[in-house]
């Protein structure tokens, strides 16, 4: 249910905010978003350290719930009320399509290991999975009103740029998210609120470096590309640690990773949420928040199934982020490409026209 709560909201926040502010003040409304992302993620550490520490976990879940019901109301009084699309419809069989094949390519994913990459049973499901993701693309091509319509990908190549992007960066992040917290307090031996601190370089570029981005947004290529860089690089610096590593060598590449996070970030987001027709900006966005969680899960099943053939943590922490250090550079790549043959639009202008059955949420 949290999951669902956030996939809501995600997208949401930022079609409301990129209406609210206008051609001219997208990117800095983009870096707002990335900012409140940052700090919720930092009192989120906090909190959740200081209350691993000292109270029961059971306590983490339900401070949520006043909390939850106090932004709630705060939001229905102070959010202005926006357009509803006359268009937005459910698509359900594109939904169970596109949602199994990608859960059995996960499943091949983390259960590699275990059957062996080559076993029936593996090649089976990343086999299957394929054929369901094939067949949801089949599907929403003819659907008169589809979850996805895989043509808008064809049309903006800023589309495309931009949600591989997403999902690399957040295949970097969770990646490290899956390792940090096991390595300072199994590796490092810091108890859950030390922990909480340790992780703020973490996020103090992703709070600190968007507003100083925004001001660049008219060159996304070196900022997109330098950004997922430094990540890539951030990750490759973090995979040398080990039980003698000092603290503050360690927070320097946690900061990398920030900066990299705090650059790229609200760029790929605009991108991504302004690549499509301005009535279709709801659609855009969902896009960009799938991409973020396919990366996310992709991050952790990666990580997971390279920990998977070493005894510990220790031992594997290093391959771990190196291999997926190695992916985000070279997906980094790709991205820069895809922005070198986009043509960047002027404020509030579109890149393309899709075609009429597109959906618009």
């Amino acid at each position: 249910m949290c999951g669902t709560g956030a996939a809501l909201i995600t997208p949401a926040t930022m079609s409301i905010l990129l209406h609210l502010a206008g051609p001219e003040g997208r990117a800095r409304a983009m870096a707002s978003w990335t900012l409140a992302i940052g700090v919720g993620g930092m009192l989120g550490n906090l909190g959740g350290g200081l209350v691993g520490q000292f109270l029961s976990w059971r306590a983490l879940f339900a401070a949520m719930v006043p909390l939850a019901a106090l932004l709630a109301t705060a939001v229905a009084i102070t959010t202005p009320r926006t357009p509803r699309s006359p268009h937005g419809t459910l698509d359900p069989a594109g939904t169970l399509l596109l949602t199994a094949g990608l859960l059995a390519v996960l499943f091949g994913i983390i259960e590699g290991p275990a059957y062996g990459w080559a076993s029936p049973r593996i090649l089976g499901v990343f086999a299957l999975g394929a054929l369901l993701v094939a067949g949801f693309t089949a599907y929403a091509r003819r659907a008169r009103r589809p979850l996805i319509d895989p043509r808008v990908f064809v049309t903006s190549p800023r589309l495309r740029a931009g949600t591989l992007g997403l999902a690399t960066g957040f295949f970097g992040l969770f990646a490290l998210f899956f390792v940090n917290s096991q390595y300072l307090q199994g590796v490092k031996g810091y108890g859950p609120a030390v922990t909480g601190v340790a992780i703020v370089p973490l996020i103090v570029g992703m709070a600190l470096v968007p507003r100083l981005a925004a001001r660049w947004t008219s060159y996304p290529r070196p900022v997109i590309g330098g950004g997922l860089a430094l990540i890539g690089l951030g990750l490759l610096g973090a995979s040398t640690a080990d039980a003698g590593t000092p603290y503050p060598l360690y927070a320097c590449w946690l900061l990398v990773i920030s900066v990299g996070t705090g650059l790229s970030m609200p760029a790929l987001t605009l991108t991504t949420a302004t690549s499509l027709p301005a009535h279709q900006t709801g659609l855009a966005s969902g896009l960009g928040t799938s991409a973020r969680e396919l990366g996310a899960a992709l991050g952790v099943a990666v990580t997971g199934t390279a920990l998977a053939h070493h005894p510990d943590l220790a031992h594997g922490m290093g391959p771990a982020l190196r291999t997926v250090a190695a992916l985000v550079l070279v997906a980094t790549a790709l991205v820069v490409a895809g922005y070198g043959r986009a043509k960047v639009p002027a404020a509030g202008r579109t890149e393309a026209r899709t075609p009429t059955n597109t959906p618009v949420p």
